[in-house]
């Protein structure tokens, strides 16, 4: 068995070799057939190639064959694409140039669409067209609207006539529809109940002969719920709702609108036509037609009585004597037609005439004078210039011809258009009318008001220059150069600056003449360029360039106001010329604070100068009365012994702080007066006063008199936080948070307008700011919480935030010289002496008193021997700690009570013995303070 399986063993070890050689033997034998082989290759090379290539590709799997049906489905799909393509462009197309379409013109086409439809329509309904379109019309309209088929064109053209009449008005056209809607829903419904409401069963054609498709819709859900007894009033109420609507005519107005309806109708009588006229009113008349031409003037008839300028000046003093000095003339409205006389002249001559005899005007001429410009002043009233230019085009555009400016428009009587350019002019200087200046004061005193003659006039403010034509050209230049879509339409010229009015194209950002900032600064040849965006109630950006030439604004030129004629409160200023020309004023009792600040030469002196000189030129000392604070000592000299002062000028920083408190403590006595006799206002209380309603207690010696205005100025704000900041700072903060209805209203001053002068608390009690020129950005934040100040150009150039206003309003600050100055304050001078209160500031003799070893120590010694006296402890140590002093300093302040008899001497390390008792502490303060 063994050799048995070891020959098996060996058969297979023999045959697995043998099975491993057979694909060598294989090979071998390919290899002997091998040159056969190349030299059939040899011999038949290019045939042999072929066959290989053949049977790769019947490798392959087959393609099918190519049919006719794809190609066909491939051409008519490229065919659908391109032809899907060109109507989408050419949609596109239409759909942007209906974009890009004048509005107008869009109006327009769809106001002709709607007269096609309804020509479409009536022929359908109308006139039974025949044909798809007829029949189609026939169905939609008759099976909608019912037997009102007919109705629908004429409704149709009525909507398309309002579109062509009145396109400007796109905002009715939702109402309309509305209106209409509602309108047509009540009638249709009211016409199907009226029918018999047939159901959906009886046919489509009962419904036709009945209210329609819409009528029934409204109808039926109605009947059904309600019965016909709230069907039919609910859509009365509908249809008079929609009447309304269309014809915006609200319920509490029907009975007016009916009212003009029947006089258009001739039902009744029109009554506005009245010819009834007050005797001032004739008598205003009657000078009117004296001062026209004969030619053209009409009288009605002879005057009933000649109207005396002398007689009316002697009745208007008379009644000033006689009244409040603050108490307004009232003026009456009427509402009646005038003749066809020259309105303008005649208006003109009839205010010119009750300025200056001291009269106000006629009701009529004050209506009238709204809004008609006089044309034969147009030469000295500065008014809004407009620039007729036209849009600049995206190319570059030569040189063109600025227009004529200044052309103002006089409106024209007979046209009911006035230009759209056209903007209000300024007031006018007029001569005040003659005041009763000779003023009655407490006692035999009779005080004399300065006269308007102390001032100088200005010469008349010019409208337009070549400057002005050539920076129109330039600014048109700077919008084409960067293809900005925007014209200059007008401008108006300050004494200072000019602001030019640009307005934007469709679809053009603010931002982009913002970003021109720059550009234009350097196309003007200015540097000092500001840019409003937008200019406060108009849509228009305002660009500010400093002119060439500029004008002074002079004081005497405000004050002549008829504004400032019409108002008699004693704290209303002058303050200067806004950039469109109009005079600026102030009251700075509705301030009731204000903030002024600028830098060195930026005009802050001459506006404080203005605002005592407009005091002194209209009030009396009984009026106002004034605290001055000048820390430089040459700023407010020129005001010394004027009869307003309440105390001498102030130039000590500490003395400055004591008047704070003073006026800290006259607050609290005044309201201390007005919560006793249940008045909120000092006003309230002077009024009571001056007519005997409030009276003093019986039994009490004192007499009650009105209170004064109290104004505080203090020229340098700086100087006074720098020398005592506390006290200062909270002084003013309690005076401009409670000082307003006691009459008492503070003015500061700085030229250093840092957030240490000007705090926090400070700042939020002082709602009205003045800024004239600054250094800074940050400078010009902290005045008005905005920039602006840091691009003013100086000499008076300002901006003026009044409190309640969120821009401010940029003006050209008005200037008086020192001549003037003197002339005003000699005027005060010679009328009265000025009487001061000894408690404002510590006086000289009791500065004399004090001892002369205290020196600068006397607040330190008050305090070291109020902490002494209460504790019973007189310890140098305690003082040191207590008064956070050194030892030398606390040692002196010692010495200084034993000297007085305060403490008693040292005994080394112990404690002093206090020689005083806490009840005698006020004795010990006054002897101390020299008031004892």
């Amino acid at each position: 068995m063994s050799t048995a399986f070891s020959t098996g063993n060996l058969t297979s070890m023999a045959s697995r070799p043998s099975a491993a050689k057979k694909p060598p033997a294989k090979k071998a034998a390919a290899s002997a057939k091998a040159p056969a082989k190349k030299a059939a290759a040899k011999k038949a090379p290019a045939k042999k190639a072929p066959a290989k290539k053949a049977a790769a590709k019947k490798a392959a799997p087959p393609k099918p064959a190519p049919s006719p049906t794809g190609g066909i489905y491939r051409l008519v799909r490229a065919v659908w694409l391109g032809l899907a393509h060109t109507v989408g462009a050419v949609f596109r197309g239409i759909g942007q140039g209906a974009k890009n379409l004048d509005p107008a013109h869009r109006k327009d086409g769809v106001a002709l669409l709607l007269l096609g439809l309804a020509l479409i329509v009536a022929a359908g309904t109308w006139s039974n067209l025949r044909g798809p379109v007829g029949d189609l019309v026939e169905m939609l309209v008759t099976g909608a609207f019912g037997r009102l088929d007919l109705l629908v064109p004429i409704l149709l053209a009525v909507v398309a006539v309002r579109f062509i009449r009145h396109p400007e008005k796109p905002e009715a056209n939702g109402r309309i529809v509305i209106g209409l809607s509602a309108l047509v829903i009540g009638v249709l419904g009211q016409v199907h109940i009226a029918v018999g409401s047939p159901a959906r069963s009886e046919g489509m054609q009962a419904i036709r002969d009945a209210g329609g498709l819409i009528g029934w819709g409204a109808a039926t859900p109605l009947t059904y719920t309600m019965g016909d007894v709230l069907a039919v009033p609910l859509l009365v109420l509908l249809t008079i709702f929609g009447l309304l609507v269309v014809t915006a005519t609200p319920v509490n107005a029907v009975p007016q609108r009916l009212r003009h309806l029947g006089v258009r109708l001739g039902i009744l009588p029109d009554p506005t036509e009245r010819d009834e006229l007050t005797d001032d009113d004739q008598r205003y008349d009657d000078q009117w037609r004296e001062a026209l031409p004969a030619s053209r003037g009409r009288r009605r008839g002879p005057a009933p009585e000649a109207y005396d300028p002398d007689s009316v000046e002697q009745e208007a003093l008379s009644r000033r004597r006689g009244r409040p000095r603050r108490s307004a003339v009232p003026q009456p409205e009427m509402n009646r037609p005038m003749d066809a006389v020259d309105v303008a002249a005649a208006a003109a001559a009839a205010l010119d005439g009750a300025v200056l005899h001291g009269m106000p005007p006629s009701p009529i001429v004050a209506d009238l004078t709204q809004g008609v410009s006089v044309g034969d002043r147009a030469e000295t009233t500065p008014v809004p210039t407009p620039v007729p230019a036209a849009r600049p085009k995206q190319e570059k555009l030569p040189k063109t011809e600025v227009p004529d400016l200044t052309k103002a428009a006089v409106p024209d009587l007979t046209k009911s258009e006035v230009p759209d350019l056209t903007k209000s002019a300024p007031d006018e200087i007029r001569d005040l009318p003659p005041r009763a200046e000779q003023l009655q004061l407490s006692g035999d005193i009779t005080y004399s008001l300065p006269s308007l003659d102390l001032l100088e006039r200005g010469g008349p403010g010019k409208t337009r220059s070549a400057a002005n034509d050539a920076i129109v050209e330039s600014l048109t230049t700077v919008f084409t150069e960067f293809k900005v879509d925007a014209r200059v339409t007008g401008f108006t010229r300050g004494p200072t600056v000019t602001r030019y009015e640009v307005e934007l194209g469709p679809a053009v950002k603010v931002e982009r003449i913002t970003a021109l900032t720059k550009n234009i600064a350097y196309a003007v040849a200015s540097p000092d360029v500001r840019i409003i965006s937008p200019i406060p109630g108009k849509s228009a950006v305002g660009i500010e360039i400093p002119n060439t030439d500029r004008e002074m604004v002079n004081l005497g030129d405000v004050l002549r106001l008829a504004a400032a004629a019409e108002d008699d409160h004693p704290m209303l200023v002058a303050l200067g010329k806004d950039v469109e020309g109009g005079y600026v004023m102030a009251n700075i009792a509705k301030m009731p604070h204000v903030l002024v600040a600028g830098a060195t030469g930026s005009g802050k002196s001459s506006c404080i100068n203005c605002l005592i000189t407009s005091v002194m030129m209209r009030a009396t000392p009984e009026d106002v009365r004034m605290v001055l604070v000048d820390p430089k000592r040459v700023e407010l000299t020129a005001y010394e012994g004027i009869p307003h002062l309440i105390t001498p000028i102030i130039t000590n920083p500490k003395r400055a702080a004591e008047a704070l408190q003073w006026v800290v403590r006259e607050m609290d006595l005044r309201y201390d007066d007005l919560a006793a006799y249940g008045y909120r206002h000092i006003d309230d209380f002077n009024e009571a006063v001056r007519n005997g309603k409030v009276k003093a207690p019986e039994g009490s010696e004192r007499e009650l008199q009105p209170y004064p205005y109290l104004l505080v100025i203090v020229d340098e704000l700086a100087d006074l936080m720098m020398v005592a900041p506390r006290d200062v700072e909270d002084a003013i903060v309690r005076i401009t948070q409670l000082a307003r209805a006691a009459g008492i209203h503070l003015v500061l001053a700085t030229q250093r307008p840092s957030v240490d002068v000007v705090t926090g608390l400070i700042k939020a009690n002082v709602p009205s700011r003045l800024a004239f020129a600054t250094s800074s950005l940050a400078d010009s934040r902290v005045i008005l919480d905005q920039p602006g100040a840091e691009k003013l150009i100086g000499k008076g150039d300002g901006l003026f935030l009044p409190m309640g206003a969120n821009k401010p309003v940029r003006m050209q600050g008005a200037f008086v010289t020192e001549d003037e100055v003197a002339a005003v304050v000699q005027h005060c001078k010679d009328q009265m002496a000025p009487v001061f209160r000894d408690d404002v500031v510590v006086g000289t003799k009791q500065k004399k008193e004090i001892d002369e070893d205290i020196g600068d120590d006397l607040d330190l010694l008050c305090q070291a021997a109020e902490l002494v006296v209460s504790t019973q402890f007189g310890s140098t140590s305690m003082l040191q700690r207590k008064l956070r002093v050194g030892f030398a300093k606390a040692g002196r302040l010692m010495d200084l009570m034993e000297s007085r008899g305060i403490v008693g001497p040292s005994e080394g390390s112990k404690a002093r013995d206090v020689l005083v008792k806490p009840d005698e502490l006020d004795g010990v303060l006054a002897v101390i303070r020299g008031e004892a």
